[in-house]
């Protein structure tokens, strides 16, 4: 597994970049090393409660894993529809261009920082 870049600019990888395009998406899907995509909405009151909690996590255990928010509510309904999007909220993790885990409803942020861990330090072996 290649070695997740580094952010160019200080807070990056910290902050959920919003994406409302499928192939924005799927260019960062193929492109990035770590990549946490957060399905969401503002009116779902649990993806706005952990929205914050998982920036935090990725700016102080992942830093070089690159976070990106899509408002299935908003602009990104169609890209929710077209990945089968159907209930909020909802994670997905890749590393190097694969789908490694999925999160949907009801989980801890304890067991998504386990499922993070150890592909993303794994990746960050030279």
């Amino acid at each position: 597994m290649s070695k997740p870049r580094e952010p160019s600019v200080r807070g990056e990888a910290s902050a959920l970049r919003p994406v409302s395009s499928l192939e924005e998406l799927a260019a960062l899907e193929a492109e990035s090393p770590a990549l946490l995509v957060l399905y969401g909405g503002p009116a779902c009151g649990v993806c706005q409660a952990i929205k914050p909690r998982i920036e935090a996590m990725l700016a102080e255990s992942f830093p070089a894993m690159r976070g990106v928010y899509v408002d299935c509510q908003g602009e990104g309904q169609s890209v929710c529809a077209q990945r089968q999007v159907f209930s909020l909220p909802v994670i997905r993790l890749w590393f190097d261009g694969r789908p490694f885990d999925e999160f949907v409803r009801a989980f801890s942020l304890a067991a998504l920082h386990r499922s993070i861990e150890r592909p993303y330090h794994k990746g960050n072996q030279a």
